[in-house]
């Protein structure tokens, strides 16, 4: 699909676009230490980049995955590693202003990407029409996977950062009974390719300033079903998260960090490749050791 002329976008910011050039340096001169030294830091800790990778960048029009896409850019421009970048954007059933936003960011900020057209929302909306969302997400990861294998991809990049990333952990916790976090790399189970998630140490609120400060102006929500709502689930877990944070800042960082630090002898019980392990079972041998 070819990019074109297009309309202005949805306003995000109210501060004048700044040029590309001067978004790109801004990634490693003023917010280095916020968002270029984070995600470095996720790809060596993480091994997410490998030599002779071709990856897909997966492009919403949200602010997560334009800033993805430019710090690819910016890797590529920047690394000895060998690998091949591409870009797609799938349209899921975007309204007119949301594609257009999508276009005209893609051409100010010069991501060479292929928008491909998926009527998932449709879809979605017919079969699961009380909550369309997790069917939603599952059909849009499944078309991704899809096309980045039919371009030849071995992992595919997706924005998630690490708010998601302690968000979904809480959410496992207390709505599912179970400890579970957001993984920076997993294989796929039904297609040959790895899912990576290079955001992963970066705190969407310096998402947000970069956004905000360079003009940019991202999609929201891109929903035509259930546009701009949040699970009530999710939010409940970000404005608990947020409003522990105004007291402590560093509490999402020592979330992340707990997932790092889960200590087997100390927890009732786990699951391994569907097996689950008790504590009672093996109090036992615990005991002994101690």
């Amino acid at each position: 699909m070819s990019l074109g002329n297009t309309n202005c976008p949805i306003i995000f910011s109210d501060k004048p676009l700044k040029p590309v050039e001067e978004i790109e340096k801004s990634i490693q001169k003023k917010y280095r230490l916020q968002l270029w030294s984070p995600f470095i830091k996720a790809l060596k800790d993480f091994k997410l980049v490998e030599e002779n990778d071709k990856i897909a960048v997966a492009i919403s029009g949200g602010k997560d995955s334009l800033l993805l896409a430019k710090l690819f850019q910016e890797l590529k421009r920047a690394s000895k590693i060998n690998f091949e970048v591409i870009f797609i954007a799938m349209n899921p059933g975007f309204n007119q202003r949301n594609l257009d936003s999508l276009k005209f960011n893609l051409n100010h900020l010069n991501i060479p990407c292929e928008i491909y057209d998926n009527n998932i929302f449709d879809v979605a909306d017919k079969i699961a029409k009380d909550y369309p969302c997790f069917l939603c997400a599952k059909m849009r990861r499944g078309s991704l996977y899809t096309k980045a294998t039919e371009l030849g991809c071995n992992k595919l990049a997706l924005g998630h950062h690490l708010d998601d990333v302690i968000e979904t952990t809480l959410m496992s916790m207390m709505y599912m009974s179970k400890f579970e976090t957001m993984l920076p790399k997993l294989k796929s189970d039904n297609f040959n390719i790895e899912l990576i998630r290079p955001l992963y140490y970066i705190e969407e609120k310096d998402i947000i300033k970069f956004t905000k400060n360079n003009g940019l102006n991202p999609m929201n929500c891109g929903c035509t079903v259930v546009a701009e709502k949040t699970s009530t689930k999710r939010r409940e877990v970000k404005e608990l998260i947020d409003n522990i944070y105004k007291n402590d800042p560093d509490i999402k960082k020592r979330l992340l960090a707990s997932t790092l630090n889960v200590n087997i002898e100390k927890i009732l019980g786990f699951k391994y490749k569907g097996q689950k392990f008790s504590y009672s079972d093996n109090y036992e041998i615990i005991k002994k050791d101690i």
